[in-house]
């Protein structure tokens, strides 16, 4: 149910971002390190996730802006700054999780999340 005020594309946009599951970590991971770049296999390693769900959750984080595509060689991917949905998950993050989200978390601990 969607409450009065809230535009349709800002609830499409989040529920196509945020997606469900697994494929979160990936966002996590690269909103927990703001200042970082990483390849896929970089994040396959951290996340616990198969290339093929990496390649597909990343295209649709860069085409909604969330996440930047480096086009060096190998390229690498981060949390677009500039974005403003972006931001705010990462300070929601950094509340919601602490000072304990200050340190860059463990494959381990990310392939925790459900």
């Amino acid at each position: 149910m969607r409450e009065k005020g809230v535009k349709k594309d800002a609830l499409e946009e989040l529920e196509l971002g945020l997606g469900g599951g697994k494929k979160f970590r990936v966002l996590v991971y690269l909103a927990l390190n703001p200042d970082k770049a990483f390849t896929k296999y970089a994040l396959t390693k951290a996340t616990g996730l198969r290339t093929p769900s990496i390649d597909r959750y990343l295209k649709t984080l860069v085409k909604i802006g969330w996440i930047k595509e480096n086009q060096c060689e190998p390229r690498t991917y981060q949390i677009n700054l500039e974005n403003k949905t972006a931001k705010i998950l990462i300070e929601f993050l950094l509340e919601a999780l602490g000072a304990s989200a200050l340190q860059t978390p463990s494959p381990t601990n990310l392939s925790q999340i459900p």
